[in-house]
């Protein structure tokens, strides 16, 4: 069973501000089946149902 948006929002502390944004991004990912994102953002680190890789490293 996927993980619900407040599952995310209850398990992953702190998300607050821009990381709000990101929470959503994720969750949406997740409900598609998508785990790798390629992103210089290292806030999608947070989310252990996702891959996030450097595309510039």
């Amino acid at each position: 069973m996927p993980m619900s948006p407040a599952q995310v929002f209850h398990e992953i502390p702190a998300l607050t501000g821009n990381l709000v944004h990101d929470a959503h991004t994720a969750v949406l990912m997740r409900e598609h089946g998508v785990r790798r994102i390629y992103t210089r953002d290292a806030d999608f680190r947070r989310f252990p149902f996702l891959e996030p890789i450097d595309p510039l490293s």
